[in-house]
């Protein structure tokens, strides 16, 4: 692909028509139907030329409920015909991809629900819009966009718009879904190459559309200031961390060592001091359950064997370790070595 090849690529839409599914929501006496659904579609490319190019689009494709946008591009230009979107082969029925995510020198966010001050007239777009954009990350602010009113805006509570950006640079969806990622208000769903993008405004029957247009420009800044290729870039694999891999390891042979240790005195322990070997041996095991080291379950299970084969009736030990694990709250020194 060549450099202008790439550059036009930037700068254009992937248009999808439907096959007799209306792509628009229906508003009928003020009740919202949703869309239909459609399976496949008819694909074709469109480019622009700077914002005033963008909005010519935007606008024809209001008054087409047939038609949508995808972020991604075509994939194969002779195999555009009653297609999916598909970005992956279907494991199912064997479909090919029909779309990859290129790179975009574009950016259409859906700024839905935010409140709107009380006593603003949402059917001046410009107002919202601006509203809207100042809710975004800074580095939206100064720059110019596309307000479009999205089917819910002024039925709906708040303000429902989606803003169309132009970067400075192309990046491609996972680049901005990166870029993007936890920012409050952004949907990260319209970043994805197959995702739907309803450009139709909605059909009303029985009511006129209560919004005077669904389009308006904001000024600014021609593009926005778009994050560096390594600040998107994805981020390195854990490495494993072989010391902490020993530590736990080594710490893991003590913990079992210290059990072991602990049944064994008790279960060899004296007639006379049988009770008072398994209360110190499952006080000292219970700092290793304050630690998250070992479970009561375990500290429980094996005082109580070892009890019983010293010769004491079965549950009694279990009642000791169960009282040390209550009662305990510190767990003591439990470097190797330490004492408990």
């Amino acid at each position: 692909m060549t450099p202008y090849s790439d550059a036009r690529e930037a700068r254009s839409l992937t248009i999808l028509r439907s096959r007799g599914r209306r792509l628009a929501k229906l508003i009928r006496h003020g009740a919202m139907e949703g869309y239909d659904s459609a399976r496949t579609y008819d694909m074709h490319t469109i480019a622009f030329d700077g914002m005033d190019g963008l909005h010519d689009h935007l606008a024809a494709l209001a008054h087409r409920p047939e038609h949508c946008v995808v972020r991604g591009a075509i994939l194969d230009p002779t195999h555009t015909k009653g297609v999916r979107r598909l970005v992956h082969p279907n494991r199912e029925t064997g479909e090919l991809p029909t779309l990859r995510d290129a790179p975009r020198a574009w950016l259409a966010m859906d700024c839905d629900g935010i409140p709107a001050p009380e006593g603003m007239d949402r059917r001046d777009l410009k107002a919202c819009g601006i509203l809207a954009r100042l809710t975004m990350p800074n580095t939206f602010h100064g720059s110019a966009c596309i307000v479009q009113a999205t089917a819910g805006h002024t039925i709906k509570p708040g303000l429902r718009l989606r803003l169309w950006f132009l970067l400075e640079r192309a990046l491609t969806g996972i680049e901005c879904q990166r870029w993007l990622r936890g920012v409050p208000g952004v949907d990260p769903s319209t970043l994805r190459a197959a995702q739907v993008t309803y450009t139709a405004s909605p059909v009303f029957v029985d009511m006129a559309d209560p919004l005077p247009h669904r389009l308006t420009m904001l000024e600014g800044g021609e593009t926005v200031r778009c994050p560096t290729s390594a600040e998107v870039a994805p981020a390195p694999p854990p490495q494993p961390d072989a010391n902490a891999t020993a530590r736990t390891m080594n710490g893991d042979r003590y913990v079992r060592a210290a059990l072991m240790r602990a049944c064994t005195a008790i279960a060899t322990a004296p007639v006379d001091s049988r009770h008072p070997t398994a209360v110190a041996e499952a006080w000292g095991l219970a700092r290793f359950v304050v630690a998250g080291l070992m479970t009561a379950d375990e500290v429980v299970r094996a005082v109580d064997g070892a009890l019983e084969q010293a010769g004491k009736p079965k549950g009694e030990g279990a009642a000791i370790a169960a009282w040390a694990v209550s009662q305990r709250t510190d767990s003591g020194n439990l470097s190797p070595g330490g004492r408990g």
